[in-house]
């Protein structure tokens, strides 16, 4: 790895650089990167889904957020890396405190997004230190190994999944232009072009997306840059004559000569690369920045999604449960690691219908690894399941019809007192969320303390969101929603799905998660002077009951648990027999107020 980080110094010394910004995400801000995007990880080792690297000739560090702290001090070479926080620590001030007046930091402008690079350039100019967009990335030049382009076949996603054809949510959106007196709207973000044009691919590990762009024109017309070798006459005939298909390479002067005459383009600065806007300021483009409509109109799922994510989440339920049922025998009679968990548990999914792969790498961890809240486990970290330990499995599946995402913490052998109060505490917290009725408007970051508050109420916290937006048959995190202390842009609105995830991490020992997704729903309650919203539960799988201090516990909260467990009995049952059955009613017993 240092060899890595040295090679990389050289070439900045032939450019004249003296530091350099090396992000996780690819050219299209994709969580998960296809290798050839892998340029963080290559350099460093880490494998988290977020981070930031900075490098100058002398010093280098890693930004990551609170899910990944641990992760990247196992993972890095800490002789040559710091470690920092990308919410707590700006990038700025390390740059600012590590070079000189007059030196040059050079960027991928195809890597970072406009408003990050203009924030950048703010700061460091007050040291007149020089943020260059560099034509070629002095790390793909060191990097001798990097993968070729993996991609794979287009497909439909048909009308019996969307609910919405292609042509009628172009035409909402050209709609929307017209009005707004905009030309064209460039899109560069995978999961809105699989959504506008009801598409789906495998080009990104977890994801069902296509490396791709989209110019949407106020006509409803749209270009489609892609590789033409992924495109069947198939799939041609399904977009119809409205959707041009150009080749990916010629994204760039398409763009450039998009805004000529001083039309209005918009484009998303949050979700768009600089080089983008970089090129339509060349082309003499009046540039409207806003947010990407597909986006919101994605995140709010209509009837046809919504009814395909409860489908999903049942067959889901179902793999959860024979794992579960699975592990408590196998744990006492033969040896069970993480990894091979992992695998049986690959195994219950894959039997189910309309199963399409994993929506992430599933987090396999126990006893102190499950403290690490992204583990990945490997090889050489692979570790047996038995004894008297937490296990925290976090998992989830994408179907054609929708994608899950659940994490349960089983007890193996005994549990302790302290491990008890704190599953308990993570469990009122969940409870709290998931019985919230709240005003219409009110956005994710009002309803985060609920999740938090038992565990304050001890001097205890967990250093992540509270819940994600999730998407149907695309992204297993997906904007704008969130249930987050930074989350107050997006009021929640219905048809949006989110995660319910609560947690406690004691480093070293044991960690905590009891998550659930949830979709945003209209209330009806009569007692109402304002219009409200409630969650739905989709996820239908046991929490642990032996984990539970009852004392702790309001009678309306154990009331709350008692018909969940009621509701998992009743959709999962007609799908298990035998032992398989006799696990699921003796996991779902109702326990009683102490």
């Amino acid at each position: 790895m240092y060899n890595r980080l040295l090679a990389l110094r050289q070439q900045l010394r032939k450019a004249e650089l003296q530091g350099f910004l090396v992000p996780h995400e690819d050219e299209h801000q994709c969580e998960y990167t296809p290798a050839r995007a892998n340029r963080l990880e290559w350099l460093t080792d880490f494998t988290g889904s977020a981070g930031l690297g900075v490098v100058t000739l002398a010093r280098a560090a890693l930004y990551v957020d609170g899910r990944y702290t641990l992760q990247a001090r196992t993972q890095l070479d800490l002789k040559h890396y710091e470690i920092l926080s990308l919410h707590e620590d700006k990038v700025e001030d390390w740059f600012l405190s590590t070079l000189k007046q007059g030196d040059r930091v050079g960027y991928d402008p195809w890597l970072h997004t406009q408003g990050f690079i203009e924030q950048m350039k703010r700061h460091l100019a007050t040291r007149k230190i020089e943020l260059l967009p560099l034509e070629m990335n002095p790390l793909d030049a060191v990097w001798d190994d990097r993968p070729a382009p993996d991609l794979h076949p287009v497909k439909p996603h048909k009308i019996e999944f969307s609910g919405e054809e292609s042509q009628d949510k172009r035409a909402r959106i050209a709609a929307q232009l017209q009005a707004d007196g905009v030309e064209a709207l460039v899109i560069s973000s995978l999961d809105s072009i699989a959504w506008l044009l009801n598409l789906r691919g495998n080009d990104v590990a977890n994801s069902p997306l296509i490396l791709s762009y989209v110019i949407l024109q106020k006509s409803g017309r749209a270009m489609f840059f892609v590789d033409p070798g992924q495109v069947s006459d198939d799939v041609r005939d399904f977009l119809g004559p409205k959707v041009t298909i150009k080749p990916y390479d010629q994204f760039t002067e398409a763009v450039r000569k998009l805004g000529a005459g001083g039309v209005k383009i918009l484009v998303d600065p949050r979700k768009s690369h600089a080089a983008i806007l970089d090129l339509l300021h060349q082309g003499g483009a009046d540039i409207q920045e806003g947010d990407d409509p597909c986006q919101r109109l994605k995140a709010c799922k209509n009837d046809v999604e919504l009814a395909g994510m409860r489908q999903a989440h049942i067959r889901d339920g179902v793999a959860l449960c024979k794992f579960l049922c699975w592990l408590g025998q196998a744990v006492a009679t033969e040896e069970v690691t993480e990894l091979s968990a992992a695998e049986k548990l690959e195994d219950f999914r894959r039997a189910q219908s309309f199963y399409q792969g994993p929506s992430f790498d599933t987090i396999s961890g126990a006893g102190a690894h499950g403290a690490i809240i992204h583990y990945r486990a490997s090889e050489q970290t692979n570790r047996p399941i038995g004894g008297d330990m937490l296990y925290l499995v976090d998992s989830g599946g994408q179907y054609l019809d929708g994608t899950t995402d659940v994490t349960r913490t089983i007890a193996i052998g005994q549990s302790t007192e302290e491990q008890r109060d704190r599953f308990t505490r993570v469990l009122k917290g969940h409870i709290s969320v998931a019985r919230a009725r709240f005003p219409v408007g009110r956005s994710g970051a009002h309803l985060d303390t609920l999740a938090r508050r038992s565990l304050w109420d001890v001097g205890l916290d967990y250093d992540h969101g509270t819940g994600h937006g999730v998407g149907c048959y695309l992204g297993v995190h997906e904007g704008p929603q969130s249930i987050s202390q930074r989350g107050f842009e997006v009021a929640l609105e219905p048809g949006m799905v989110l995660s319910n995830e609560p947690g406690f991490y004691k480093p070293g020992e044991y960690g905590i998660r009891i998550e659930n997704l949830m979709a945003v729903q209209p209330s009806h309650f009569e007692d109402e002077e304002r219009s409200m919203n409630i969650f739905e539960t989709l996820t239908f799988v046991p929490i642990d009951t032996r984990l539970i201090n009852a004392h702790m516990m309001t009678s309306t909260e154990i009331t709350w648990l008692n018909i969940y467990h009621a509701q998992v009995r009743e959709k999962i049952a007609p799908f298990l027999e035998g032992k398989e059955l006799a696990w699921l009613h003796r996991a779902t017993q109702s326990i009683m107020a102490m």
